[in-house]
């Protein structure tokens, strides 16, 4: 599989993940001490919808209409919200978008960079050479910012333990490989050994809700700190597409995370659902104590 993800930038999955993403920075910025932002699996850095449309050789249904496109212009959004659609509608202004149009759209390392505050460190690696390519010129002008062309999991062991002692992890592999949770679960042993008050926020694919489990049943040997689940279903288990929704497993997530995780999980269920049987949930994969 040769992964390129502008097909599916802006998509759902998009949706909840960045959603997320921002409200765990702002969780962190609550104090004052500055933290690294690292992300492992970085990709290009910033998207134009406009080809997603268009494959290797032939026309694609875009699949961002269903993702940002539902919510970029609502005005019944949650507050909590609030920080990931101002950067999305900025984005697009300084892009040239049509006034009130979504065209273009900032991947996590763009997301984590508008966020950013001065004493905050964001580290971006990937490994494809000309996705990391373009991500560097991307974010060539962005202080506070190093691009690195490498295996997104051995980043986890490179960049940990950070000298501010406060650091969000974003793994977010392409799931391009039949041991992609596997090798998430060692990175994440890595990382805890390395940094164990670290938040550390894992994305994943809602195929097979059995893999899902197999995944968490991996994670659960490692005895890690709290760690939270958030899924956001398009469909339910009935419905024919292949991927029915998706997840984000958060570990130590910082105080009243669990409260905002379900109130976008909600919202984003009713909003994007494309099948009945669509929804959120939050769940507890290893509780305190």
């Amino acid at each position: 599989m040769n992964y390129r993800h502008h097909f599916h930038a802006g998509n759902f999955a998009d949706v909840l993940k960045h959603a997320l993403l921002a409200r765990l920075v702002r969780a962190l910025q609550k104090k004052d001490k500055g933290c690294l932002l690292l992300d492992t699996h970085a990709g290009r850095g910033a998207y134009d919808l406009a080809a997603a449309a268009t494959g290797d050789s032939l026309a694609r249904r875009p699949e961002w209409p269903e993702g940002i496109g539902r919510i970029f212009a609502r005005a019944d959004a949650p507050a909590l919200l609030n920080d990931y659609l101002s950067a999305v509608r900025a984005w697009n202004v300084e892009r040239g978008a049509a006034a009130g149009a979504v065209r273009f759209y900032p991947g996590s390392p763009v997301l984590l960079a508008r966020l950013a505050r001065p004493q905050d460190r964001i580290v971006a690696c990937e490994r494809q050479p000309a996705e990391c390519a373009a991500l560097r010129e991307e974010l060539q002008f962005t202080a506070g910012v190093t691009v690195r062309e490498m295996d997104g999991y051995e980043a986890v062991r490179a960049w940990l333990p950070p000298p501010e002692r406060r650091a969000l992890v974003l793994i977010d592999p392409p799931f391009e490989g039949e041991r992609e949770f596997a090798d998430i679960a060692r990175a994440l042993s890595a990382g805890l050994r390395r940094l164990a008050g670290g938040v550390f926020a894992v994305w994943y694919p809602l195929t097979e809700r059995a893999r899902v489990e197999e995944f968490f049943a991996e994670v659960r040997p490692l005895r890690p700190p709290p760690t939270l689940g958030v899924d956001l279903m398009i469909a339910g288990p009935g419905a024919g597409m292949k991927m029915k929704g998706c997840g984000l497993l958060v570990v130590n997530p910082p105080w009243q995370f669990e409260r905002e995780a379900a109130e976008v999980a909600a919202f984003l269920g009713g909003a994007l659902a494309q099948a009945p049987g669509g929804g959120g949930r939050v769940e507890w994969v290893v509780r305190e104590g």
